[in-house]
């Protein structure tokens, strides 16, 4: 099986290297000369819209991308010259926040009250539609916390409208949440769904710092998590792996966004799982059977953020060092542990032999997590 991947990140690299064990070969796309996933295929470096695109995956059995930003007209072109997975439709989707927002409550969802912005007389009506406090977003290309707003006053929007007014926006009502979460789930070609655990997540700053799975706090959620992720993954006849994220409020869950591809979020479940995300991805667009997404005991996923730390950090027992190969910079997702562990308890019990090799901000970040968690 000859699978080309839109992209050459560290889910591209990550997708390679569950891949190759199945027989696999990979073809990458991706204008950067240093891409990650470089190494484990044939990496040609291309812009997304390039034609030259065209030329190198119509060989493929199948083409897959691994994040949303790639250039969906050539995914179309591509479509009619070999077979493209998951479906165009949900990568277009998940690009435009507003066409998200719309899908979702189509579906009768539950999101928050959003608005479309497109002007500064917009913006002012929609601040007093969805209410404040608001959080301003530009609808395309934002990811970790990039292009949005917070606005809480109304002093607050001259600014926000100085920042993103040169961009199509949308408002959306800032979500009151106890903490959040988030669901993976593979559809195959014969309609089959397999959820994993529903995830407990962190965010700082607008970008992912831990993930845990299980999580007691998450346990009144599950079902209305899967029902969620199955609704939306067989109304966009999708293939492949999906990742819903949410917020979870006294009233129930929220959905923040979707991200058709694998996700960051349930990176644990390369070791924490049967069968990752990342293989199951693979094994669901080349239309081989699923595996099983019961996970292990409890795991702890770390990102690391930046720069990697000492690898002193192996010394604990149970975790799983991933280096995606990327130079530091500030902001930058550069690898991430999974920490695998029997109960709960025991996370709780050993956690100041993790504590020893974040910084005090980052244990802090944690000890909220065990918090909201427990």
């Amino acid at each position: 099986m000859r699978i080309g991947i839109l992209g050459a990140g560290q889910l591209a690299k990550m997708m390679a290297l569950a891949g190759q064990p199945l027989g696999c070969q990979f073809v990458f796309i991706d204008p950067a000369p240093d891409a990650c996933a470089a190494s484990l295929g044939e990496h040609h470096v291309l812009d997304w819209s390039d034609q030259a695109v065209l030329a190198v995956l119509k060989h493929c059995d199948r083409v897959t991308f691994d994040f949303e930003n790639v250039d969906s007209s050539m995914l179309k072109q591509l479509a009619q010259v070999t077979m493209v997975r998951p479906s165009i439709l949900a990568l277009e989707a998940s690009q435009d926040r507003l066409k998200e927002k719309s899908l979702l409550h189509q579906l009768g969802l539950p999101v928050a009250p959003y608005a479309e912005v497109s002007s500064r007389p917009e913006l002012l009506a929609a601040v007093e539609k969805v209410g404040l406090p608001a959080v301003i977003k530009t609808r395309r290309f934002g990811y970790d916390g990039k292009g949005q707003s917070l606005v809480r006053t109304q002093e607050d929007l001259e600014a926000t409208w100085q920042a993103l007014g040169g961009h199509a926006l949308i408002a959306e009502s800032l979500v009151d949440f106890t903490h959040e979460c988030a669901i993976s789930a593979v559809r195959d070609e014969r309609g089959q769904i397999r959820i994993y655990p529903l995830t407990h997540t962190l965010h700082k700053h607008g970008i992912l710092r831990f993930a845990l799975s299980p999580s007691s706090a998450n346990a009144p959620f599950v079902d209305e998590a899967k029902a969620i992720v199955t609704q939306l993954i067989e109304s966009l006849d999708y293939i492949g792996c999906l990742t819903v994220e949410f917020f979870v409020t006294h009233a129930g869950l929220v959905v923040n966004e979707i991200a058709p591809r694998v996700h960051n979020s349930a990176h644990w479940t390369i070791e924490g799982s049967a069968c990752s995300q990342f293989e199951n991805h693979i094994r669901a667009i080349a239309d081989w059977p699923l595996g099983d997404t019961e996970g292990h005991g409890v795991s702890l996923m770390i990102n690391f953020i930046g720069r990697m730390p000492s690898k002193d950090m192996l010394q604990i027992s149970g975790l799983h060092w991933h280096d995606y190969g990327k130079v530091p910079r500030a902001g930058r997702k550069v690898g991430h542990a999974t920490w695998q562990l029997g109960s709960f308890d025991e996370l709780t019990e050993k956690l100041d032999d993790l504590s020893d090799f974040l910084a005090d901000d980052e244990v802090q970040w944690l000890m909220d997590l065990i918090k909201q968690a427990g």
